[in-house]
C-alpha cells in the first residue's frame, strides 16, 4: 500500500494526457477537412469512416519509417530537442480547470507556471536547430526563438489585464469571476491582440515563418524525420489547444455553462426558478452529469478556438518575419502598455480593484 498515492499519480496523469493526445491527433484531421471545405476540394475520405482513421496511419507511418540522422549532427541534443519541446506541451495540462476542482493541480500560481512552461519549450526548438548543423534548421530555430520571445511579451501583458480584474493568478478564481460577465465583452480589444499573440506563440500561419517552406524547406524540422519529427508535430497542435483552453479560459468562461441551459433547454427547466437560483444551486444536482456538463462547455468552447485557428491559416497570406516583428514591437506592445496604464486608471476610479483577503 506504500505505493497507492504514487499508482494513484500515474493513473490521473494518464487520464489528462490520454485525451489530450487523441484530441491532437484529431485536430489534425479536423483542420485538414476544415481547409479542404474552405478551398474546395475533399481533404482526407478513405482511411476509416469520412477519413476520421488518417491521424491514425499518419502516426503508424511516421512511427515505423526509417530514421536516417545527419552525419555531422550533435546526435544528443538533436534527439533532446523534440523530446523537451513535447514534454513542455503537454505539462501545461496540468493545471487546467475542467470543473470546479477537476484539475490535477489547481495551485494559485497556476497562470504563471503557464506562462514558464511555455516558454522553456522554445529551449526544445532552439537546441534541435543549433543541433542539426544545418543553415535552414538554424534559420528556422532563430527565427523561432525571437518569435515567441517577442510574442509571449504580448500574451503576458494581455494575461497580466484578466489578472487585474480578478487578483488573483490561479486559474478556477479567473473562471469563477466571470459568472456575472465574460471577459471578452469589457476587454475585446485586448482578446483580440491575445489572440494574434496566441497565433504568433504557435507558429502558426499566417505566422509560421519559422517554418516557411519557401524559404526555409521546414525551419527547424528539416532535418527531423521519423518519430522525432513526429514529437515536433505532436507538440505544435499540443501547443494549440492548450493556448485555445487557456483562451477560453480567461476570456470566454471556461467550464461555466450559466447562459446555455436558457436557450438549449428551454422545455426542460423551469426558467422563472432557474433565474432565482443560479447562484445558490445547480440545475443539475448528479455531480457527475455536472462534471460532464463543465467539461463539455470548455471543451466546446475550446473547439470554437480552434476553428478560428484554422480559419485564419487558410484565410490570410504568410508576411515576412521583418514585418512580423515590426508589428508586435511597434504596433502590438504600445496597444498592450496603453491598455496596462489604462485598466488599473478605470478600476481605480471606479474603486472596484479586486483584493483577496485571507482570514486567519
Amino acid at each position: 500500500m506504500l505505493y497507492l498515492p504514487t499508482l494513484i499519480s500515474i493513473v490521473e496523469v494518464l487520464i489528462v494526457t490520454v485525451p489530450v493526445l487523441l484530441t491532437v491527433a484529431y485536430v489534425t484531421v479536423a483542420e485538414r477537412k476544415t481547409m479542404a471545405s474552405m478551398q474546395r476540394r475533399l481533404g482526407p475520405n478513405i482511411v476509416g469512416y469520412y477519413g476520421l482513421l488518417q491521424a491514425f496511419a499518419d502516426a503508424l507511418k511516421l512511427l515505423l519509417k526509417e530514421y536516417v540522422s545527419p552525419t555531422q549532427a550533435n546526435l544528443v541534443l538533436f534527439f533532446l530537442g523534440p523530446i523537451i519541446t513535447l514534454i513542455f506541451s503537454l505539462l501545461g495540462y496540468m493545471v487546467v480547470p475542467y470543473g470546479p476542482g477537476l484539475a490535477l493541480n489547481d495551485f494559485n500560481l497556476g497562470i504563471l507556471y503557464m506562462l514558464a512552461v511555455s516558454s522553456l519549450s522554445t529551449y526544445g526548438i532552439l537546441l534541435a536547430g543549433w543541433s542539426a548543423n544545418s543553415k535552414y534548421a538554424f534559420l528556422g530555430s532563430l527565427r523561432s526563438t525571437a518569435q515567441l520571445i517577442s510574442y509571449e511579451l504580448i500574451l503576458s501583458s494581455a494575461i497580466l489585464l484578466v489578472v487585474m480584474l480578478t487578483g488573483s493568478l490561479n486559474l478556477t478564481v479567473n473562471i469563477e469571476a466571470q459568472r456575472v460577465i465574460w471577459f471578452i465583452i469589457p476587454l475585446f480589444p485586448v482578446f483580440i491582440i491575445f489572440f494574434i499573440g496566441s497565433i504568433a506563440e504557435t507558429n502558426r500561419a499566417p505566422f509560421d515563418l519559422a517554418e516557411a517552406e519557401s524559404e526555409l524547406v521546414s525551419g527547424f524540422m528539416t532535418e527531423h524525420a521519423a518519430v522525432i519529427f513526429f514529437f515536433f508535430f505532436l507538440a505544435e497542435y499540443a501547443s494549440i489547444v492548450l493556448i485555445c483552453i487557456l483562451t477560453s479560459i480567461l476570456f470566454l468562461g471556461g467550464y461555466l455553462y450559466d447562459y446555455i441551459p436558457l436557450f438549449s433547454l428551454m422545455e426542460y427547466i423551469d426558467i422563472e426558478y432557474y433565474m432565482n437560483n443560479l447562484h445558490n444551486e445547480s440545475i443539475f444536482s448528479d455531480p457527475l452529469i455536472e462534471g460532464l456538463l463543465y467539461g463539455l462547455t470548455l471543451g466546446v468552447k475550446s473547439c470554437v478556438m480552434i476553428f478560428i485557428f484554422i480559419w485564419a491559416r487558410a484565410s490570410f497570406p504568410r508576411i515576412r518575419f521583418d514585418q512580423l516583428m515590426s508589428f508586435c514591437w511597434t504596433i502590438l506592445l504600445p496597444i498592450v502598455i496603453a491598455f496596462v496604464i489604462l485598466v488599473p486608471c478605470i478600476l481605480y476610479t471606479f474603486e472596484i480593484i479586486p483584493t483577496n483577503i485571507i482570514l486567519l
